[in-house]
């Protein structure tokens, strides 16, 4: 690792979250709407809180729909919800009545997890949302409206040495100040406990964890909170003013580290073997240079996050990386190894009797200095959640260092968060993924019709997908679509003209830095051009050979080493968009014929150097895909109609239709569902083959 000891590095300062309370609108809104508008506001703002993070409540007179009495209900937010983006629908309904009455089931702390399973008991109006952990911390409290988040700049003082000590500085005795306990009931108790011996509190740190403050009304509750986060974010800029972060800057940010990051995303991906396949996330922000380039980078890391919100995201520890052995195969292959074997044994340490068994072993975040910062998991969304939540991390541990010294969560409270059975169950509900989630895919052509089709056939099953067209517009305006569909994080696109190696080149590195490596090629781009010989001139014939032929062989060139790098996590899949032409003779068509007929025998060859390295490539060839083509759009149509003698409109079709040996009309989703089935598992044996979707064409049969 090169040092850089004369660079210097000022703290990245927290922002200060300011009141964004509309009370015009509020003013239209009734009690529940109150408590939805204040939360959105609270989460969408990730000065106060992160993605998933933090909660609220509002006691409500609501009317029993058994008795028509008058009862009080808790709203809470439920299980697995987001703040900024929840519905009504999003919050638990439960009796303040029954929750207090709960209190006569508890004995003490190890019945926690016991007191989850009387909450649905307490349901009001058959609500179907579950309750979250930290519903006593709502219910215990007196108090019409609670808030409890988890900004950055509040844990930094919450997992600091000096956090109680600034906490009395910043506010006086008005934040009262609780030591580490695991959510539950009996965290609950104890903060009813403190704030009934302390009535002058407005709220309460929790060591680790974050703060918990509360109103009388949703909009003073609001900016009560939005206050407090302003007072701490205030309070550690100035501490951390004019000074190095991190004891400074000693290793520079490395100006290609874009590409570097394209280049080792795809061999870590390759080397973290499990049950599902990994995606990637990188990003080189601000927070992730400074404190990977740090003095203090190697401690500070070894030591892993502080909040429960952090660490279920990010594993107990993250992997680091020597930038300067990168390209070393062997020593990659032995970190990923070595953190496997350390994470055997943190669970074999921590485990108890009924402990879950071991889950993935694989590192989550992995740093390098002068890179930044990469995070893998099993889809997409998770991946960039975990990155962005390490970021918070950071952030935590720059405020924390800035008043004391930084503290982690304990080993064994981590490993019981984190193999919690209360956590277990709740994985164990979610749905089975779909097929091709962890699977990368890039389209070729994928702003056309059988490129589109073939995208969104594989963005339904669960990949991820990289839209490459040589018309970027086009591309762009596709992804977006797909990315109000599908949502943002499974669907890029890329510029790219496959004639053209360097944006080949570029679009798989692309590739990679969006999502980690390839799993499925489909090599679609294309055009078509109809003349008799005499006519067909050598651009025309080189056009179509640059296209159909050096095209397939450049974007298989340089999908072919991302490939590989999956040999042992099952293999990979390249499907070559054919043609009928490519095994049926074409009057008038010979360069474009010809060049799909080279294609499909670089497939063949293909399958038989990929084997080895548990790449599969398989061809699909359609016939007279009309409807949805950007190439039957142009002068391929007047020009296979006047080589036909027949009119270029309905009549072109019907020729085609009624050609064929089912007389049905071949669509974009047609070849799209036989290029799914080869990029899929459900073809794992298939290779080196041809598929017609054509309706059928005894001209075009295989032999």
């Amino acid at each position: 690792m090169n040092a850089h000891a004369s660079i210097t590095s000022a703290a990245i300062p927290f922002a200060v979250p300011v009141s964004r309370w509309d009370d015009a609108h509020a003013a239209s809104l009734g009690p529940a709407e109150l408590l939805l508008y204040r939360s959105n506001l609270l989460g969408s703002d990730l000065t106060i809180t992160n993605f998933g993070g933090g909660n609220t409540s509002a006691k409500i007179v609501e009317t029993d729909p058994l008795t028509g009495e008058s009862v009080e209900v808790l709203w809470v937010k439920g299980s697995g919800g987001d703040i900024g983006s929840m519905k009504l629908d999003g919050f638990a309904t439960l009796y303040q009545d029954r929750l207090l009455a709960l209190e006569a089931h508890y004995s003490g702390p190890d019945d926690d997890d016991k007191m989850v399973g009387y909450l649905p008991h307490c349901t009001f109006n058959l609500n179907a949302r579950a309750a979250s952990i930290d519903t006593p911390l709502h219910s215990l409290l007196p108090f019409a409206h609670v808030d409890h988040v988890h900004p950055d700049a509040v844990i930094a003082l919450a997992a600091s040495s000096g956090g109680e000590a600034a906490t009395r500085e910043i506010w006086g005795g008005r934040i009262g100040w609780l030591g580490w306990k695991r959510p539950g009931y009996t965290l609950g108790v104890m903060l009813r406990d403190f704030v009934k011996a302390n009535p002058q509190v407005e709220g309460v740190m929790l060591a680790g964890h974050g703060i918990i403050c509360w109103a009388d009304s949703a909009k003073s509750c609001y900016e009560h909170t939005v206050s407090l986060i302003a007072d701490a974010a205030n309070y550690l800029n100035a501490k951390m003013a004019g000074k190095p972060a991190f004891g400074g800057q000693i290793v520079a940010p490395n100006p290609d580290r874009a590409a570097i990051a394209a280049g080792l995303m795809p061999r870590l991906r390759g080397l973290m073997t499990g049950a599902r396949r990994k995606l990637g996330h990188f990003s080189d922000d601000a927070e992730a240079v400074e404190f990977t380039g740090s003095a203090d980078f190697a401690r500070l890391a070894a030591l892993g996050t502080s909040c429960p919100d952090h660490f279920l995201r990010t594993k107990i520890a993250p992997l680091t990386l020597d930038p300067a052995r990168l390209e070393d195969e062997d020593y990659l292959a032995r970190q990923i190894s070595d953190y496997r074997d350390l994470y055997a044994a943190y669970y074999e340490r921590c485990k108890r009797p009924n402990s879950p068994a071991m889950r993935d072993a694989n590192p989550v975040v992995v740093l390098v200095p002068g890179v930044g910062r990469i995070t893998f998991a099993t889809d997409k969304t998770t991946a960039r959640l975990a990155g962005e939540f390490y970021g918070n991390a950071i952030n935590v541990m720059r405020g924390a260092e800035a008043i004391g010294e930084y503290i982690a969560l304990d080993e064994q409270e981590a490993f019981d968060i984190e193999y919690w059975l209360l956590e277990e169950a709740k994985l164990q509900r979610m749905p089975a993924p779909k097929p091709m989630v962890g699977r990368i895919a890039l389209v070729t052509g994928g702003a056309g019709g059988i490129g589109a089709a073939t995208a969104v056939r594989l963005l339904r099953e669960g990949a991820c997908v990289m839209l490459a067209d040589r018309d970027g517009a086009a591309a762009e305006e596709v992804r977006a679509g797909f990315a109000a569909q599908f949502g943002k994080d499974v669907v890029r696109a890329v510029t790219c003209d496959v004639t053209d190696e360097a944006q080949v080149k570029a679009a798989f590195e692309a590739c990679s830095r969006e999502f980690g490596g390839l799993d499925v090629l489909v090599a679609n781009a294309g055009i078509a051009s109809s003349a008799p010989i005499e006519q067909t001139t050598v651009e025309l014939w080189d056009r179509n050979f640059d296209v159909l032929a050096q095209g397939y062989f450049l974007t298989s060139k340089h999908a072919w080493p991302l490939l590989k790098a999956m040999k042992a996590q099952g293999g990979t899949s390249v499907v070559f968009i054919g043609s009928k032409n490519a095994v049926a003779a074409a009057s008038g068509a010979s360069a474009y014929a010809s060049a799909k007929a080279a294609a499909n025998h670089l497939a063949r060859c293909l399958a038989l150097e990929g084997a080895p390295e548990g790449i599969r490539v398989n061809v699909v060839n359609p016939d007279a895909v009309i409807k949805g083509s950007k190439i039957w759009d142009g002068d391929w149509r007047k020009e296979r109609a006047a080589n036909n003698k027949i009119d270029p409109g309905a009549e072109l079709e019907e020729h085609y239709r009624n050609r064929s040996m089912l007389k049905r009309d071949v669509l974009p989703e047609d070849i799209a569902e036989a290029a799914y089935w080869l990029a899929s598992d459900m073809s794992a044996k298939s290779t080196g083959n041809m598929i017609n979707v054509d309706a059928g064409n005894a001209q075009a049969f295989t032999r």
